[in-house]
């Protein structure tokens, strides 16, 4: 199976981390720990190496999956939109432990009961 990486999206998932945080794009590198010319070349439209992907994603928090895309240009949704949001909660460091399983609740709540009415109707 031959698939492709998004590093459009990979960059501008980082770009929005990068200004939630409030930091520049050299202290992103530091902290991911990738030189600053990978982040650089990526905003440049070129694609990072294996290793910068890796630790690119793990700074993230976000599963790699997240900026697969399939041949044909198709992204691949087979993690549910819980996941998505769960992964995206649990990486907050902004959030106690106690609000992130209320937020997890809530979420697990609402998706039971979408599920419920896609099936009534």
């Amino acid at each position: 199976m031959e698939g492709r990486m998004d590093a459009r999206r990979l960059y501008d998932a980082l770009d929005a981390q990068r200004r939630a945080q409030g930091i520049s794009w050299r202290q992103l590198a530091e902290r991911a720990g990738v030189s600053p010319s990978l982040l650089s070349r990526m905003g440049n439209g070129q694609r990072p190496d294996l290793d910068g992907f890796i630790a690119l994603v793990q700074w993230l928090g976000t599963p790699a999956e997240e900026f697969m895309v399939e041949p044909g240009g198709h992204r691949d949704t087979t993690v549910s939109l819980e996941t998505q949001l769960a992964l995206l909660l649990r990486a907050r460091d902004d959030l106690t432990e106690a609000d992130k399983d209320y937020l997890l609740d809530i979420l697990g709540a609402t998706m039971r009961r979408i599920k419920a009415d896609r099936r009534e109707g």
